[in-house]
């Protein structure tokens, strides 16, 4: 089932996320509607926040960008084949390399895209779906979506890395969204 993604305002999106346990009710059925919607939205990552749920879970399919990436984009991010997961109760436990700078956006703040620095690398704990432990380390493309919908889990969002003057300067901008002043292909709940 596809659902709607949380707008920007609402304040599930600044919670900071609680751990889940396998007996979570109807937790594979979550999972499967959260590829769903993250597909029908065109995302390449959702975290259970944004289908205002405040617990640990996301999923990221970064092999979309590599997939639609031209051979000498690809060489770029050598090493970076991307990754198609589900991550439980996600626990980033190491930043490396330099920050480097990509153009994001949020399905929860749609319309919106800038310029985020972020770490090259990071090595994340988790458990996927299975609640098998996993402990993996990414880089480029990939672990810059890991780290941003991350973020959601801690109640953070991509806007926070900007500067005071850019944040400003999107002040209009995120009002409309938290009113409801934006037209999406795919639907949003907004706050109250």
């Amino acid at each position: 089932m596809i659902l709607p993604i949380v707008a920007y305002g609402s304040p599930i999106l600044r919670e900071v996320a609680k751990n889940i346990t396998p007996d979570y009710p109807n937790l594979s059925q979550l999972i499967a509607d959260m590829w769903e919607t993250m597909y029908a939205s065109n995302g390449v990552g959702l975290a259970a926040p944004q289908i205002n749920r405040s617990v640990r879970l996301f999923t990221v399919d970064s092999q979309q960008i590599i997939d639609n990436l031209d051979e000498e984009e690809k060489a770029e991010y050598e090493g970076d084949e991307g990754i198609k997961a589900t991550f439980i109760n996600a626990k980033i436990v190491q930043y490396d390399g330099d920050e480097w700078p990509y153009n994001e956006g949020c399905l929860s703040i749609p319309k919106v895209r800038e310029d985020v620095l972020r770490p090259e690398t990071i090595t994340i704990e988790y458990v996927n779906e299975h609640f098998e432990p996993q402990r993996q380390t990414f880089s480029g493309v990939t672990a810059r979506v890991i780290q941003h919908e991350y973020d959601h889990l801690e109640g953070k969002l991509f806007i926070d890395y900007l500067s005071p003057l850019k944040r400003k300067l999107l002040k209009s901008k995120l009002l409309d969204i938290s009113k409801g002043k934006v037209r999406m292909d795919y639907r949003m709940t907004y706050p109250k």
